[in-house]
């Protein structure tokens, strides 16, 4: 079953210029479906269009020796334009070269668009030679509206999709009915999270399956690819972040527990993040004397994928970390919804906001909305009157919830 993305405009817009359309995202978020979905589409609108797979050791080894070497597979273009679709060109051993070396080439012939899992990989090859030559599209796991397009509600989708916060700036208004079930697709979702492998199987016992699976093995795929040797290590580092999401991260402190180096624990936080499993928020100030500078706090892409490390599949109201799959499920509609600055507020003496986004609006979660208390916050709405703080819940038939948020 093929489910439309919101990022379908954004890939249609870019096919129509000539740099590399690179489709960058952790393994098994469906960029080789949305390849093969960008290869109907195109042949359907009668282009000349052709895709292919590193993962074929014998196009990779012929590839691997001379980039002219893609044209045994793919007709070499005179005055037509043809589009190229390579999906894991992690897999190339100079993957930048390649594209560079094609790009300049033929570039007013060819259109390539590409994937590639791992972007810590893909940092590794992708030389700074590629500047101005490339797009990169980053492909999440399932937001929410997607994950009700799973579920062939496509119109809570779209309701979803065109009155959430980030465009109305206001709570949704849905009648009780609709909300009543659109709140428990978002439970389901919060439980096991976005993996469309995952979505589209109806066995609960078998998400859960699927995602130990994914988690054991698209792990060992970047532990490998990263050259780590210490598999318990990076899995303990990861295992901590889980149990510690929405906490300060001191990397020191991790290496006291691990039992590695300093600059062992910064890798495995670097090859985490660009594997698309967790992502940094780091703090917000404009005081740095009074205000913590250094230490981020760290969060999960996907929800289901930390509760998988966990071995935690409760209801989120039910679970004693509520309030931490609370803020992990926000901070991770935000990212999909695509906000470009996240941040969390804290001063030196333990005073806190859980988010700043794009330094305009600050929000503080809380599982029950009407246990906030305006006092303890104070001094961030004393230091920054300019930047509105409203607390979200997650259910409130009256405040912000964590509803409104989905994207």
């Amino acid at each position: 079953m093929f489910v439309d993305r919101n990022v379908q405009p954004l890939l249609d817009r870019l096919l129509k210029d000539d740099r590399i359309l690179l489709l960058a995202g952790a393994r098994q978020t469906g960029k080789t479906t949305l390849l093969r979905h960008l290869q109907k589409q195109l042949e359907g609108q009668s282009q000349s269009v052709r895709l292919l797979t590193f993962e074929d050791p014998l196009f990779l080894g012929e590839v691997n020796q001379h980039p002219e070497n893609l044209f045994q597979y793919v007709p070499k273009p005179d005055t037509e334009h043809i589009f190229v679709l390579l999906d894991e060109i992690q897999h190339l051993e100079d993957p930048s070269n390649f594209l560079k070396y094609i790009y300049d080439v033929y570039k007013d012939r060819i259109k390539l668009v590409v994937t590639g899992s791992s972007a810590f990989y893909l940092d590794e090859k992708f030389h700074d030679s590629l500047a101005g030559r490339k797009r990169i599209v980053p492909i999440y796991s399932f937001c929410f509206s997607e994950f009700l397009r799973s579920k062939n509600r496509l119109d809570l989708a779209e309701e979803v999709r065109k009155n959430h916060f980030f465009v109305t700036g206001k709570k949704r208004q849905l009648l009780r009915p609709v909300r009543r079930e659109l709140l428990a697709h978002l439970q389901e979702y919060a439980c096991f999270g976005g993996y469309p492998g995952v979505v589209l199987e109806p066995d609960v016992d078998e998400k859960k399956f699927r995602l130990q699976e994914l988690h054991q093995s698209l792990l060992k795929k970047d532990v490998a690819d990263a050259g780590i040797k210490n598999e318990y290590a990076f899995y303990s580092v990861l295992k901590l972040l889980a149990d510690q999401a929405g906490n300060l991260v001191n990397a020191l402190e991790i290496s006291n527990t691990v039992k590695v180096s300093r600059t062992a624990v910064d890798r495995y936080l670097h090859v985490l993040r660009k594997s698309f499993i967790v992502e940094s928020c780091p703090p917000f100030h404009r005081n740095v004397r009074k205000e913590l500078s250094k230490m981020p706090k760290y969060y999960f892409y996907d929800p289901g994928y930390r509760n998988a490390i966990l071995g935690s599949f409760g209801r989120l109201s039910d679970r004693l970390d509520s309030g931490v799959a609370l803020e992990n499920l926000f901070f991770s509609e935000c990212c999909k919804a695509g906000v470009q600055e996240i941040r969390f507020w804290r001063t030196q003496d333990g005073k806190e906001v859980d988010f700043v986004l794009d330094g305009a609006r600050a929000f503080e979660l809380k599982v029950d909305a009407e246990r906030f208390n305006p006092a303890k916050h104070a001094s961030f709405v004393k230091g920054y009157p300019d930047v509105p703080l409203r607390p979200v819940g997650w259910q409130a038939q009256e405040a912000l919830e964590m509803l409104d948020f989905c994207c």
